[in-house]
């Protein structure tokens, strides 16, 4: 199934996706993490995007950002690219690419799916084995979320405000979502939408997009369109003269 045209729309989160070439590393040692999101943050002030959770993983970054200008988020993810693979190829002594293409993004409907996305991008190092505890894992916004430990780069989004009134209120109700484990089918619905760069949402959200766009984001169905059926009235001449011939006969035959 063909992947659908990338949207920019401003105040509406995007899951962004970029995997290392060849799925090898990106990320060497915690200079180059540091470096990241020094860069991440830099470029997300300058394009204006807000930044609503992360996870830096050896060879993949995922991130949950909101663009608050016209194609926000494709300037921030450029320039961030670009500064980065310069600063692996200088400090390495390499060259060529280190991404997989360009990243992959995902509109989300915040209302229903949002904090679960945070949820998704922030088990990544537990499902992968590279932390016992999310706490543990320094590369993500876990702690900025779950244990009061404010990073730089987050811009918080009304959702996640709105879990309480202090921040320690929120911290101690965003821990609860994760008491339960991810539904596999959602977990699947999720990995399918960034895959393929269709809207995680529901119909009405959909439409909504679809209106704004001004463009389709829902996949067409598998098959051959159906044949529109001509009105005799839209043929040309001789075949109108072909098909009435052709019914007169038939009538002779039954008759």
């Amino acid at each position: 199934m063909p992947r659908l045209p990338r949207l920019n729309l401003i105040d509406i989160p995007q899951h962004i996706v970029q995997v290392g070439h060849n799925n090898l590393p990106c990320f060497f040692d915690e200079e180059d993490y540091q470096f990241y999101l020094i860069s991440l943050r830099n470029a997300a002030d300058q394009y204006r995007v807000d930044i609503h959770a992360y996870v830096l993983l050896p060879n993949m970054v995922q991130i949950i950002a909101m663009p608050r200008v016209p194609d926000g988020v494709s300037s921030m993810m450029q320039s961030l690219g670009r500064r980065y693979v310069q600063y692996v190829n200088h400090r390495y002594k390499r060259s060529g690419t280190l991404w997989r293409g360009r990243y992959k993004s995902s509109l989300i409907d915040s209302d229903a799916y949002l904090l679960t996305c945070y949820r998704y991008v922030e088990l990544r190092p537990l499902y992968l084995g590279l932390a016992e505890s999310l706490g543990d894992y320094a590369w993500s916004s876990f702690n900025h979320h779950a244990n009061n430990i404010a990073s730089p780069v987050i811009t918080d989004h009304r959702l996640y405000m709105a879990l309480g009134e202090t921040a320690r209120e929120r911290a101690q109700e965003y821990r609860k979502l994760f008491r339960y484990s991810f539904d596999r089918r959602l977990l699947e619905y999720i990995a399918e939408t960034i895959k393929l760069g269709h809207v995680l949402g529901g119909d009405v959200f959909k439409d909504k997009i679809e209106q704004i766009a001004n463009q389709r984001v829902r996949p067409l169905k598998r098959g051959r369109p159906p044949k529109s059926k001509k009105s005799i009235k839209e043929l040309p001449v001789a075949m109108r003269l072909a098909v009435r011939e052709k019914a007169r006969i038939k009538i002779k035959v039954y008759r």
